[in-house]
């Protein structure tokens, strides 16, 4: 008797056997190893799938059996297969110390391009711009791996991530698309939205980075390689869609004192402003033309051009850029830019930062001018000293600070993060130097989907309120209308439980001019005190029996229960499934409400204590 799964020789296949394949069939059937296998799908965008039935067991992996076809007929398999046979010939000449040949060999390697695959995987722009979350974070990984020789990570791929992380940069402060900001344990993280996309990334801190033994970097190098092409396409669109020549030719004296963002900087502001005064340079030149032909026929078109290439390069003096930007904000059209744009460009709006050597500075080198602020730093290549007295605030990471300027603030680097996520200018009060400063609230969360508001989080959205309707936020109602409590709620005036109290103390005034109203009316009509007093009577007799008969019914919450399980009766398992798991979701997060409204107390009463 033949198996239970026995298929006679010869006989097609059908079901999951004809639509799936294993990895290991699918490494026969294209005649590649696993490294080129894994290269070739990492590419090519294709994963693992999980048939319904596993046909061969629970512990293979499957693949598409119209992917693996796929992968058959692509020509990059072709060019790792001649790459695979050039790397054999160049061993085998080195084998035989015929060193003449191995050079010859490796100066003729067989390279390849991911332009077709780019192309292939994002059809549109917006498809690439989607799919950058991954992409960023792990080149702004590598751009903070040590770049030393003799690493299993070479120092071109290294330099290659850190000017892509810096165009991308660039890109965003100038046309201001930062939207939040958040310092965790992992790093910075950064959300911006570009062309109606947002976008999530991850940064590391700016620390020693080990490269650990436990890790594959020949995967990880695998979609760096792919990573690297689709940013550089993604660059070069929008840098020419803001009339800026890519690749960008930095400042050689601003990249060898470490400041390639600033001289991103500076180039981006320069090429934005270029197409404003191409046209200013345009109309004098035709003008003077004009006045020379009458005169003169010959006309010198090299002094010409030399004096349009002056209005178009910026010098090199410090603070250029800085004015640049100003002014390419200014030639900027207003009605174009969606508000939310138009804020961020505003928050720092002619206030000049300086940062403190032990702050971290690419960080803050990149939010401070995404929101409109003018920044420099200690040390060389910086646009304007410590002494100048045009700064308004100076980022300290330190216990004290000796030498003081009366003329600006001194505050801590999260102050700047929190005013980011604000959208206002906090107080400095709670972030002076030495001081122990407000938590930091991520905007990544919504603290009423979560039933629970900070502390901080009330006192924020109250000077945001503030800031709204330009006025100063007061402690407490003070002499505020309660006849709408709600509304002071909804606008962040007063928080929940005040809110609360205001309501309670509105009825309690409404019932007291109720019953002020009804005597009243009695001693108006003539009702003697008696007749008043028995009418009482009655109606408290009416009273007792009503609250017999609320006794005797059900209470609303068991009623809603009943309701529950009966709906529960007629739903399916899987719908009963989801309402049982969105009940215990429910349930985990009131009591985490209660566990931090605890937490809360706890420390509230030891402080008093």
């Amino acid at each position: 008797m033949p198996p239970k799964h026995y298929r006679p020789a010869g006989k097609k296949k059908e079901g999951n056997a004809a639509k799936y394949i294993t990895r290991t069939k699918a490494i026969k059937y294209l005649q590649v190893s696993l490294r080129v296998f894994r290269k070739l799908c990492i590419l090519k965008g294709i994963f693992p799938r999980v048939p319904k039935k596993k046909f061969e067991g629970n512990h293979k992996t499957y693949y598409s059996m119209k992917d693996i076809n796929f992968l058959l007929h692509e020509p990059l398999l072709e060019k790792l297969r001649q790459i695979r046979a050039h790397e054999k010939k160049v061993k085998k000449a080195k084998a035989r110390k015929n060193k003449d040949l191995a050079e010859r060999l490796l100066n003729r390697m067989p390279c390849y391009k991911l332009d077709t695959l780019i192309f292939e995987r994002y059809p549109t722009f917006i498809d690439a711009i989607r799919d950058l979350d991954d992409c960023l974070t792990m080149v702004h990984l590598f751009a903070s791996l040590p770049a030393v020789e003799g690493e299993r990570i070479q120092v071109n791929r290294i330099h290659k991530c850190r000017r892509l992380s810096h165009e991308w940069q660039a890109y965003i402060c100038r046309t201001h698309s930062l939207r939040k900001t958040f310092i965790s344990v992992k790093g910075v993280y950064y959300q911006a939205e570009v062309q109606g996309q947002k976008i999530t990334w991850l940064t590391p801190h700016a620390l020693q980075q080990v490269l650990t033994q436990d890790v594959d970097f020949n995967i990880m190098l695998t979609f760096l390689e792919f990573y690297e092409a689709l940013l550089g396409f993604v660059n070069f669109k929008l840098y020419h869609s803001i009339n800026v020549k890519y690749p960008p030719i930095l400042d050689s004296r601003l990249e060898a004192l470490a400041a390639e963002l600033y001289a991103l900087f500076r180039y981006v502001a320069t090429g934005s402003a270029r197409k404003p005064v191409e046209s200013q340079t345009s109309g004098l030149i035709e003008e003077k033309k004009d006045t020379e032909e009458k005169m003169d026929p010959s006309v010198d078109e090299s002094e010409l051009r030399l004096a349009q290439l002056q209005h178009q390069l910026p010098s090199n003096e410090p603070g250029t850029l800085m004015q640049l930007l100003e002014d390419s904000n200014t030639n900027n059209d207003d009605d174009d830019e969606d508000p939310d744009t138009k804020e961020c460009r505003t928050l720092f709006k002619s206030l000049k930062f300086f940062l403190s050597r032990e702050v971290p500075r690419e960080a803050l080198l990149f939010i401070i001018p995404a929101f409109g602020g003018v920044v420099s730093w200690e040390g060389e290549g910086g646009p304007f000293k410590e002494t100048d007295e045009d700064i308004a605030y100076q980022i300290v990471d330190r216990p004290t600070q000796g030498h003081k300027f009366l003329s600006r603030h001194y505050v801590q680097p999260q102050w700047v993060f929190d005013c980011v996520n604000a959208r206002i200018i906090l107080p400095t009060d709670a972030y002076l130097v030495g001081m122990v400063p407000p938590p930091h609230l991520s905007p990544f969360v919504d603290d009423e989907a979560e039933g629970y508001v900070p502390e901080y989080g009330e006192t924020i959205k109250r000077l945001q309120t503030a800031a709204q309707k330009n006025v100063m936020p007061l402690p407490d109602l003070g002499n505020q209308d309660i006849a709408d409590p709600q509304s002071l709620l909804a606008q962040g005036i007063i928080d929940r439980t005040q809110a609360n109290e205001a309501a309670e103390e509105r009825q309690k005034l409404l019932l007291l001019e109720k019953q002020y109203h009804d005597e009243l009316k009695k001693e108006m009509s003539g009702t003697t005190y008696s007749s008043s007093l028995s009418n009482k009577n009655s109606e408290n007799t009416g009273s007792d029996e009503m609250q017999h008969q609320d006794e005797d019914m059900v209470p609303v919450s068991t009623e809603k229960d009943d309701e529950d399980n009966r709906a529960k009766l007629y739903m399916s398992r899987k719908k009963k499934g989801l309402f049982e798991a969105m009940e215990i979701s429910n349930q985990r997060k009131k009591s985490k409400v209660e566990l931090l409204k605890e937490r809360k107390r706890k420390a509230e009463s030891s402080k008093t204590g």
